[in-house]
């Protein structure tokens, strides 16, 4: 199978290289920024001539907001916009007006209803204390060199902190090939990533015709419905909150940064801004390592794995639970397992968001009408059960899933036993006092419902 990969390496750069690509990463900004001006200037004149009553057809000639066409009007006028342009790599300018073009098109989209989603607001102009420092080559030299250099453009042959063999192998084989190469500035030091159009051979995992549903949560970050062992969370930036409040008061005592009154930082703010930073990275690698180890070990073992559909982006607005929900993670294992389940030939399925697994009992079927956080043990008054709120919320999710007969395949049904939602007068009843006939040649007999099947559907991912 084909796929697309990013491999990224920490570099270990000599004072003009950082120099360079600090450059390369400004032209980005410059090349934004000039395009944002003219799109502007552009649009100004043509609202002005159209108040004075001038008809369309005479107005300014519209702007192209393409990349191509914001590139062929740089390259007219760099020379009097940019005259150090020839400094920086091509490239460099390119990602600017790229990404510019990218910006316009997407509050287009978002204002017209073709981009889904919350709106996207008009592309604003960038600083360089605000604005991530990163650049895009995807031209010129770009390679490796040994197990511990690469090769950019213009910057030339830099020092990697850490062996690229893996990747080196992989091109020598004949497997993969570099794509493009980003360099950005990341917690605290220059990173690269190669995106690279790779051969994947199709994995395949330990239990094919296994189902695992798996319930997130605070206290216990994973519960499983199969008895494996719940993750516990680990709870980083909890671990590390003495350590950063030591050193955000020590950054506080120092002469720091005004924009106000244009007061530069001291030597020792910086060396206590840099080391606050340095806790705060080491907080999010410990995070992002725990979840992929998570991660990898579920779409290699499990055939199919079931989770939630959370609305993560509402939960974090409850500022109780918002730290909390933050450090955990939930948006970030539900990502990595959407691809990591396709390279081991694995699927993830996602539950309805309105699904209530935990209000649900796993035993009998019957559904609480509230279940608040604080009860943390599910007790069904109909048949008696009583186990972990969590435990009996994962068994729901994997009890979702419906298997089929050999060689048929596997499919989803609702709780009705049908393969397709129940047209409204065939809900048994008579939902208007007029009366419905229900049109037979287009309802699916299926068998009566179990106990503990869902009224929801599944959304394969």
């Amino acid at each position: 199978m084909r796929a697309v990969q990013a491999y990224r390496f920490a570099l270990d750069p000599t004072a003009r290289q950082s120099a360079v690509l600090a450059s390369h990463c400004g032209a980005v900004r410059v090349a934004f920024n000039w395009g944002l001006a003219q799109v502007k200037a552009n649009l100004a004149q043509r609202e002005a001539e159209r108040s004075y009553g001038i008809p369309d057809d005479q107005l300014t000639p519209a702007l192209s907001w393409s990349m191509y066409g914001l590139r062929k009007r740089w390259n007219q006028v760099k020379d009097e916009v940019a005259p150090w342009w020839a400094g920086n790599s091509k490239e460099a300018y390119a990602c600017g007006l790229a990404r510019l073009a990218d910006a316009l098109a997407n509050w287009r989209d978002s204002n017209s209803g073709k981009r889904k989603g919350p709106k996207v607001g008009f592309a604003r102009f960038k600083t360089k204390r605000r604005t991530a420092r990163s650049v895009r080559f995807t031209t010129g030299t770009i390679r490796l060199d040994g197990h511990t250099h690469v090769v950019l453009p213009v910057v030339g042959r830099i020092t990697t902190h850490e062996p690229v063999g893996k990747l080196a192998r992989l091109l020598a084989g004949g497997g993969a090939r570099i794509a493009s190469a980003t360099v950005r500035w990341r917690e605290g030091r220059w990173h690269v990533s190669f995106t690279v159009h790779a051969e994947r051979a199709q994995g395949s995992p330990a239990r094919p015709d296994a189902v695992l549903g798996v319930d997130l949560g605070i206290k216990t970050l994973a519960v499983f419905s199969d008895g494996r062992p719940p993750v516990p969370n680990p709870r980083h930036l909890n671990a590390a909150a003495r350590r950063l409040r030591r050193l955000s008061r020590a950054a506080s005592r120092k002469h720091g940064p005004d924009r106000r009154t244009r007061q530069q930082p001291s030597k020792r703010w910086l060396r206590a801004n840099a080391a606050r930073n340095r806790a705060e990275h080491r907080v999010a690698a410990l995070r992002r390592d725990g979840i992929h180890q998570l991660t990898t070990s579920l779409a290699r073992t499990y055939g199919t794995i079931v989770v939630e559909d959370l609305n993560v982006a509402g939960m974090i607005r409850n500022r109780r639970l918002a730290r909390a929900l933050s450090d955990a993670g939930f948006g970030e294992i539900r990502r990595q397992l959407t691809y990591k389940t396709t390279w081991h030939g694995g699927r993830l399925l996602v539950a309805s968001r309105w699904f209530p697994s935990s209000k649900t009992c796993s035993s009998c079927g019957a559904v609480k009408t509230k279940l608040p956080l604080r009860i943390r043990t599910y007790v069904c008054e109909g048949c008696g059960l009583a186990m972990d709120r969590d435990e009996n919320a994962a068994r729901n999710l994997a009890s979702m899933v419906e298997r089929t007969v050999a060689g048929s395949g596997p499919e989803t049904r609702n709780g009705r036993g049908a393969d397709r939602k129940t047209p409204p007068g065939g809900a048994g009843g008579r939902e208007t006092s007029t009366p419905h006939r229900t049109p037979t040649a287009r309802i699916r007999r299926g068998p009566s419902p179990t106990p503990g099947e869902s009224l929801r559907t599944l959304e394969t991912q």
